[in-house]
């Protein structure tokens, strides 16, 4: 696992620990380092990880060091982001989304 101020970079190893028992919600961004899209919605994820804080947990995941959990999960396009709660995926988008978009899905489940 590293960390990069707000986010962590997470791999098979520590996902249950990190996300599945998370007594936060988290934000999994499912990305690999050569996606054009990915690279574009990075800002949006460490400006969601700066404005949520200690409520909200957002977690990257790359896709080619981890292809176990990217088949666990159905992750066939990135970026795939997904929203767990309680170790649940509650929402899940595909391919770049305006920051309003993750913004109400995690309002939504932090009320």
């Amino acid at each position: 696992m590293e960390r990069n101020d707000e986010i962590t970079n997470v791999t098979a190893a520590d996902f249950d620990r990190e996300v599945l028992e998370s007594a936060t919600p988290v934000l999994v961004d499912f990305w690999a380092p050569w996606c054009q899209p990915c690279r574009v919605i990075a800002p949006v994820m460490n400006s969601l990880a700066a404005e949520y804080g200690e409520r909200l947990k957002v977690i990257k995941v790359d896709v080619d060091d981890n292809a176990s959990l990217a088949a666990e999960y159905h992750v066939r396009s990135i970026p795939t982001v997904m929203l767990f709660a309680e170790g649940a995926v509650r929402e899940s988008f595909v391919g770049t989304r305006p920051p309003q978009v993750y913004r109400e899905a995690i309002d939504a489940l932090l009320r």
